[in-house]
């Protein structure tokens, strides 16, 4: 049993194709994604203010949180479609 299922799950080819209507859709994750970028920028140099203001100040360091947390989802957001891609692509 095992071996017939093997034998049609390689006769199977499946193709993506894209659904009609995609392109408005492929439209809003770009600018979801350019807006992600943008805020992480904004992130990264309101996190530079909060180092200076902290030193000049002596309060709390919570700077370094901020910009981890910037760099972190920049990484995630700018590999998130490279992951999905490897993810989905047949070989």
């Amino acid at each position: 049993m095992l071996s017939a299922v093997e034998i049609l799950a390689q006769q199977v080819h499946i193709t993506p194709e894209q659904p009609p209507g995609a392109n408005g859709l492929i439209k809003i994750v770009n600018w979801l994604s350019w807006f992600v970028m943008l805020a992480g920028i904004a992130a990264l140099i309101y996190a530079g203010g909060k180092f200076a203001w902290e030193r000049w100040h002596g309060g709390a360091v919570e700077a370094p949180k901020i910009v981890l947390g910037a760099l972190v989802g920049g990484i995630i957001a700018t590999s998130a479609g490279t992951i999905m891609t490897q993810i989905t692509s047949t070989q």
